[in-house]
């Protein structure tokens, strides 16, 4: 059941991630970014937004029309 007023958002991964630790680097993974200065566009939902707010000193978030 897709909800078509959810917004998206593109993260950009702006910091590497060799420093820290797994959970970190798994984190970054499930958002869907690898590589530095990868992006990935994402839905506003709640478990995005959480691993966003826990790797948000790493990534670059901007809202996608």
């Amino acid at each position: 059941m897709a909800n078509e007023n959810v917004g998206k958002i593109k993260i950009t991964l702006e910091k590497s991630v060799i420093s820290y630790d797994k959970r970190v680097r798994e984190t970054i993974k499930s958002l869907g970014l690898g590589k530095l200065h990868s992006s990935a566009i994402q839905a506003t939902t709640p478990d995005i937004l959480g691993k966003v707010r826990r790797v948000q000193h790493l990534v670059a978030v901007e809202e996608v029309k």
